[in-house]
């Protein structure tokens, strides 16, 4: 698994987001300075999470940001997984990627080679996983 900065930047705004207390909406500038994430990487970030139906927006004066979902309904796997792909070390113990990694190799990954490797890549594959899958925003506020 990757998390990158994209992945870290979602969910801390998406933290900032949940953890208002008045309704209404947050501009991206007061989420990129109270997170200290640069303005322009997270105006992309949060396209990315207003396409996934994580938060929506409005434009223009009084315009901003909130969460679409609450809280709980929202896993971190989910978001993760929609910034960084798989969550595992490598695409040939993913689940996601597992179906179409034979088109990029021919037979075998390196990996695969080595049956315990592979089961223990799993395996953690799978803690890792279940754990972000069962670990919603809620949770982190």
């Amino acid at each position: 698994m990757r998390l990158t900065l994209r992945s870290e930047y979602a969910l801390l705004a998406l933290v900032y987001l949940g953890r208002q207390t008045t309704p209404g909406l947050i501009s991206a500038g007061a989420i990129a300075r109270a997170q200290q994430i640069p303005p322009r990487f997270l105006e992309q970030i949060l396209l990315a999470l207003k396409r996934a139906r994580l938060v929506r927006s409005v434009k223009g004066r009084g315009g901003g940001f909130q969460l679409a979902r609450e809280p709980g309904a929202i896993t971190l796997a989910e978001v993760v997984r929609l910034l960084d792909g798989p969550l595992a070390f490598d695409n040939a113990v993913s689940l996601v990627a597992a179906k179409s990694v034979s088109r990029y190799f021919r037979g075998q990954t390196p990996i695969l080679r080595e049956k315990r490797l592979t089961a223990l890549f799993r395996e953690i594959r799978d803690l890792v996983a279940d754990r972000m899958e069962h670990t919603t925003l809620a949770d982190m506020l």
